[in-house]
């Protein structure tokens, strides 16, 4: 009995040694994950490294360690790991991209931001998620994907947020916009480019409706707060919300307000002619709403609001349609339906 329970251990023994070392086994596949995972820290420095090169920034030791949410002592780690790899340099405490590293980074940066366009343009994930999928995915596209996927949106020339997508070449347009806050009380800009980094800045931004393309007007710029009215409205942000908005100025052009309102507005027995879907609606979103009937000329009526107030039935056609705050903002009406007609 004892020379059978022996036995028995040293299956179980030799048949655990084996599951560990065979191929595809947990000893292979734990140092992949640590190849991945050290891959994933050299790229997400690289990354930041020349976002504060394009930005005309200076990036220390301690801005890589607050950026990667890191110790000092693992970004000092990092740093030695690139300059080993001959990514980077280091002079005078700053961290500089050699030719090699930019190379690297352009690279990424392009698989994150034609990422993020495909996710805008394609499918129906909510903007919030957009960044992060995009940082997920970013790390294992090969370049010869991202250019196939590039191709098959057209080769876009900027991500959802306003950021620059550089070229199958690593060409990348310097980076262009004003802070929002730079502009004159009264003056009109239209939005180029809303920064998704912190999240929770950005998805403020997101729901008072700040989006690439969307036209502004500064009311009023303050060490408290800043004023902002748009087509939807007067939003107030926190100045450090705001810094997050880049625009271009519109030199006195009024903006999309005088073009009608959103159909947000209406009340229920209120009926709006559809003007416009706002370009800031993209494909997958704004064929749906083509979809339902949703066109310029079309009359709708709000018929009623859901207890929470959140979503609105419209009539359109003859048929009764469900709309979210969020997607009535992007059409744009006027209430003057029988002049129109």
């Amino acid at each position: 009995m004892t020379a059978i329970i022996a036995l028995a251990v040293t299956a179980t023994l030799v048949l655990l040694v084996w599951w560990l070392i065979r191929p595809s086994g947990l000893v292979e596949r734990w140092g992949r994950l640590r190849l991945l995972s050290k891959r994933i820290w050299i790229e997400d420095a690289l990354k930041y490294i020349h976002t504060c090169e394009y930005e005309r920034r200076d990036v220390d030791r301690d801005g890589l360690a607050d950026a990667l949410e890191i110790s000092g002592a693992k970004a000092d780690h990092l740093s030695e790991m690139l300059e080993g790899q001959e990514l980077i340099t280091r002079r005078n405490g700053v961290l500089h991209l050699t030719e090699a590293g930019r190379d690297y980074a352009v690279k990424v940066v392009r698989a994150h931001r034609v990422w993020e366009r495909y996710l805008a343009d394609e499918t129906g994930q909510h903007e919030a998620n957009w960044h992060r999928e995009a940082h997920r995915r970013e790390h294992s596209l090969t370049n010869e994907q991202v250019d196939r996927l590039a191709a098959g949106l057209g080769n876009p020339a900027y991500d959802p947020h306003g950021d620059p997508i550089p070229t199958a070449e690593g060409e990348l347009p310097p980076h262009s916009g004003q802070p929002v806050t730079s502009l004159k009380p009264g003056d009109w800009a239209v939005v180029v480019h809303v920064e998704d980094e912190p999240e929770p800045l950005y998805e403020q931004l997101l729901a008072a409706g700040m989006r690439p393309g969307v036209e502004v007007q500064l009311l009023e710029a303050s060490e408290s707060r800043v004023r902002i009215s748009t087509r939807d409205g007067e939003q107030s942000f926190a100045p450090g919300v705001a810094g997050l908005l880049a625009v271009q100025s519109l030199a006195g052009k009024p903006g999309e307000g005088a073009q009608g309102e959103p159909l947000a507005n209406l009340l229920p027995g209120e009926k709006g002619l559809v003007l416009a879907i706002s370009t800031t609606c993209r494909k997958h979103e704004r064929r749906r709403l083509m979809d339902l009937g949703i066109l310029p000329g079309t009359v709708l009526e709000a018929v009623m609001r859901s207890p929470s107030g959140d979503p609105t039935a419209y009539r359109v056609r003859g048929a009764l349609i469900a709309l979210r705050t969020e997607q009535s903002r992007w059409i744009y009406i006027s209430r003057q339906v029988q002049e129109a007609a």
